[in-house]
C-alpha cells in the first residue's frame, strides 16, 4: 500500500487519532498538512498525513512544542532528508564513477602485461603463460 495515496476523511481521522477535527483544520491552516481533496472540497488524508499529525501531537503533547516550534522542527526534518536524498545521489555518482576507473585502470594494465586478468570470486588472479 502506498503510504501517500488519499484514504481517510477527517472525522475518521480524528477518531483514529482521538483529536477533535478542528485540531486537525489548524495543523492544515499551520501548513504542517496539506490533505488531497476530493469533489465537494472533501478532505483526504493519507497513512502519511495521519503519520505526520501523530508525530505533531506528540511534539506539543508529550515535548511541550509550541506550534512556533512544530514549524521549526518540521522545516529542519524536510531540509535534513533533502540533504540526505542528495547525499545519497552523490555517493552514488561517485561509486559509479570509481567503478568505472576501476574498470578502465584494469583494461590498461592488462593491456600492458600482454594477457588478461582472470576474474575469480571476489579476487582478481593473473593469469602467467609458462613459456
Amino acid at each position: 500500500m502506498k503510504k501517500d495515496r488519499p484514504l481517510y476523511q477527517i472525522s475518521i481521522v480524528a477518531e483514529m487519532l482521538n483529536i477533535h477535527p478542528q485540531t486537525i483544520r489548524l495543523y492544515e491552516r499551520e501548513g504542517f498538512i496539506k490533505p488531497k481533496r476530493r469533489l465537494g472540497n472533501v478532505r483526504l488524508f493519507s497513512q502519511e498525513d495521519v503519520e505526520r499529525i501523530e508525530m505533531i501531537l506528540r511534539f506539543t503533547r508529550d515535548l511541550g512544542v509550541n506550534l512556533a516550534g512544530v514549524e521549526v522542527i518540521l522545516s529542519m526534518r524536510e531540509k535534513m532528508e533533502q540533504m540526505q536524498e542528495k547525499m545519497e545521489d552523490t555517493m552514488r555518482q561517485m561509486m559509479e564513477r570509481v567503478k568505472e576507473e576501476v574498470q578502465k585502470e584494469l583494461m590498461q594494465r592488462e593491456k600492458e602485461l600482454k594477457y588478461p586478468l582472470v576474474k575469480a570470486g571476489r579476487t582478481i588472479k593473473i593469469k602467467i603463460d609458462k613459456e
